[in-house]
């Protein structure tokens, strides 16, 4: 034995480099096998964004999941369903390094998650501390708290027309550490969907990283490519999403079989 046990909280190796100015990367599951976690980690991305939104992943696999990333010292960011306030501390809970929040609507809407997702005195977070992410009841209440609010993450999507008209005071929020803004769906609500060019959408992008940056927040968003990546980023997004299993697979996938058809057809 090593007779080493853990004191503290897992720290946050992402928030570690965006602490340090650094631009971030990650990589969107929807495969719920602990091996497609284990396979990014071992890649060498940032951070894993594990989908409850979208996808039906249930808590056991997005657990599995994160100890797969855990493994390699990656941070993992799970999109939450919007339900009760269970649904958005589980996540939390599970050791995950932060949640993301889709669809925030107003700033009454983000006061109610940061409620809900942060400890005091931020917020009024039902407290646990039997769980992974307070080492099974390892840590005090007060370390647990504390530890949480500064290691854990909550990020909110941006992605329809409504919030703008309160984004600076929505920003301002202490709890709310990232804005992730989403152009699909934001694209859907302003009557273009998938007109990714659409002035409406390039307006809400700058908006969305101004106001991160004027309240000292995270500015995060999606990437096609690696050149929209670049792109994004001179605008000052800092946390940036660049692909998934599921289109990495279907073009393999597509590419082998077409070649395959090429050759023997």
């Amino acid at each position: 034995m090593s007779g080493n046990p853990l004191t503290t909280m897992r720290k946050s190796r992402l928030l570690e480099m965006l602490r340090e100015g650094k631009t971030v990367g990650s990589l969107k599951l929807n495969l719920a096998d602990s091996r497609s976690a284990e396979i990014a980690a071992l890649a060498g991305i940032d951070c894993i964004w594990l989908d409850m939104e979208h996808v039906a992943n249930d808590y056991a696999a997005i657990e599995r999941q994160i100890l797969a990333a855990k493994a390699y010292g990656v941070d993992t960011i799970v999109r939450v369903p919007r339900g009760s306030y269970s649904d958005l501390v589980r996540p939390l809970e599970l050791d995950a390094t932060g949640i993301m929040v889709p669809h925030v609507m107003s700033l009454a809407d983000a006061q109610a998650i940061v409620r809900a997702t942060k400890f005091h005195p931020i917020g009024r977070r039902p407290v646990d501390g039997g769980n992974a992410d307070g080492l099974f009841a390892v840590l005090s209440y007060q370390e647990y708290t504390q530890q949480a609010n500064r290691e854990r993450f909550v990020m909110i999507q941006i992605e329809d027309p409504e919030p703008l008209a309160e984004l600076d005071a929505i920003a301002a929020l202490d709890g709310i550490d990232m804005l992730m803004f989403g152009p699909a769906d934001f694209s859907q609500a302003i009557g273009a969907p998938g007109d990714w060019q659409h002035e409406r959408i390039a307006e809400a992008r700058r908006l969305v990283a101004e106001a991160a940056i004027r309240h000292g927040k995270i500015a995060a968003t999606t990437a096609g490519t690696l050149e929209q990546a670049a792109e994004w980023a001179k605008l000052g997004y800092r946390f940036i999403n660049i692909g998934s299993d599921v289109r990495a697979l279907t073009k393999a996938f597509r590419d082998w079989s077409v070649g395959f058809g090429r050759l023997f057809g």
